[in-house]
């Protein structure tokens, strides 16, 4: 599909979108999407299941993990090098 492509809107408001971006973004018959206005123009958007809300927060949980562990390494290695940190009055 090109950048843009024209529809045709029929009697009852219903535009019929390609499909090629229906598949691309993973949107089958009888899904809902999010239909809003926005600067000007009409935007519509698969929204975020729970499922793939959990996800992202997971990956984000384990993200977090993996560099916690990391600055914590980097923690023990820089006091090896350089001792403890002096006492701050």
């Amino acid at each position: 599909m090109s950048d843009t492509d024209t529809r045709r809107v029929g009697e009852r408001g219903q535009v019929t979108l390609p499909k090629d971006l229906r598949e691309s973004f993973g949107i089958d018959g009888g899904d809902e999407v999010e239909i809003r206005e926005e600067s000007g123009k009409i935007v519509i958007e698969k929204p975020v299941s729970r499922d793939e809300l959990a996800e992202g927060y997971r990956r984000r949980a384990e993200q977090a993990r993996e560099l916690t562990n990391e600055m914590e390494g980097t923690s023990h290695e820089a006091n090896a090098y350089l001792g403890d940190a002096p006492e701050w009055e």
